[in-house]
């Protein structure tokens, strides 16, 4: 005859005695397997899932990037456990390395790989940590190779700053006012090249490019400074590079400022005195259509010369210098603040050598 259900006796199972440790080991390697998840939540309750989670092995972030400290804090509403434990989790976010400039910014030069939305993570963490530290501006160096993160850097509020053949810097300002980041170098720096020999003739040149080709017109030597270079090296390298003439530097006759010259940059323009060491002409083939020694006053006759107020100048500059009643800026090495050497240029007959003392 049938027997009541709830008369049968509890169906027992007898298994072997299992170590405490190995139990505990199973039930931990099961909790934190993130393919079972019911299993998770059926061995480990809510109360228990916070320590289990600090036991999970952490892994070390790649070079370049270290790990955040923990963060120790007021939360704004109740928590559970299991939020407090992904809180902590998340409090190891990796932080990226810096270092600090001169006016309570950082500079980030990244150099490792990573996809957007690691960056944007990592980047974020950094920013809140930044922000506890009190810092203001925030410099980001990205190498061509990672031109990937840049939509993410600007979607996160950083902007262009300058951009160089090999990399482009972005900046934020973290600060809830005004920034007060400079702009990017708002002058170009050009030379233009007065080579006189003993017989008052100056070294001129006809452009095969630009605006004065096929104009006819004989001009000084012109070129640009390059980065790092002085103004008195620049000079003597645009006379070697369009004519082949070896100089050495004299002085700095005068120089002018204009504005919106060159990509709507303002420009310098040096107008440098310098002495020939040759004479004999090899023309640079590439932008230099002509190339000679002509007398100062053929040259100040020119059409072109007599109309262009600059040049007219020019050529009174020249004037005086050559009759002895100008004297130019002279280039003297010094130092400032550092140990770092730079020139000086100033009218040295006009002075009793004050940097000599």
């Amino acid at each position: 005859m049938p027997t009541s259900l709830s008369r049968l006796a509890p169906l027992r199972v007898a298994f072997p005695p299992v170590p405490v440790a190995v139990a505990v080991a199973v039930v931990l390697a099961a909790a934190n397997n993130p393919s079972l998840p019911l299993l998770r939540r059926l061995l480990l309750p809510p109360r228990n899932r916070s320590a289990a989670l600090s036991l999970a092995p952490r892994i070390p972030p790649p070079l370049g990037i270290r790990a955040r400290p923990r963060a120790i804090g007021s939360m704004s509403r109740p928590v559970d456990a299991a939020e407090a434990a992904a809180a902590a989790v998340e409090s190891e976010l990796r932080l990226l390395s810096s270092v600090e400039d001169h006016y309570g910014g950082v500079i980030v030069e990244m150099k490792e790989a990573m996809d957007s939305a690691t960056f944007i993570s990592v980047l974020r963490a950094s920013i809140s940590q930044w922000r506890e530290q009190g810092k203001r501006g925030v410099w980001i160096k990205l190498p061509i190779e990672l031109v990937n993160l840049v939509e993410a850097a600007v979607t996160e509020g950083f902007w262009y700053h300058h951009a160089e053949p090999k990399y482009l810097m972005l900046v934020y300002w973290i600060p809830q006012t005004a920034h007060t980041i400079p702009t990017n170098a708002t002058h170009r720096v050009g030379v233009g090249v007065v080579v006189m020999n003993e017989k008052e003739e100056v070294l001129v040149v006809q452009e095969k490019t630009g605006i004065f080709r096929g104009t006819g017109v004989w001009k000084f030597p012109t070129g640009v400074v390059d980065e790092g270079e002085d103004i008195c090296a620049a000079a003597v390298r645009e006379a070697k590079e369009e004519t082949g003439i070896d100089a050495e530097f004299v002085e700095v006759l005068g120089f002018r400022q204009s504005h919106q010259s060159f990509f709507q940059k303002s420009d310098l323009f040096f107008v440098c005195l310098l002495r020939p060491l040759s004479f004999d002409i090899q023309k640079q083939d590439v932008e230099i259509e002509a190339a000679q020694w002509m007398p100062f006053e053929e040259y100040a006759a020119q059409p072109f010369s007599q109309k262009n107020e600059l040049v007219r100048y020019i050529i009174e500059m020249c004037s005086a210098k050559k009759n002895g009643k100008y004297s130019g800026l002279t280039p003297v090495l010094t130092s400032s603040f550092t140990d770092q050497k730079s020139y000086l240029y100033l009218d040295r007959t006009a002075i009793s050598g004050a940097g000599s003392k």
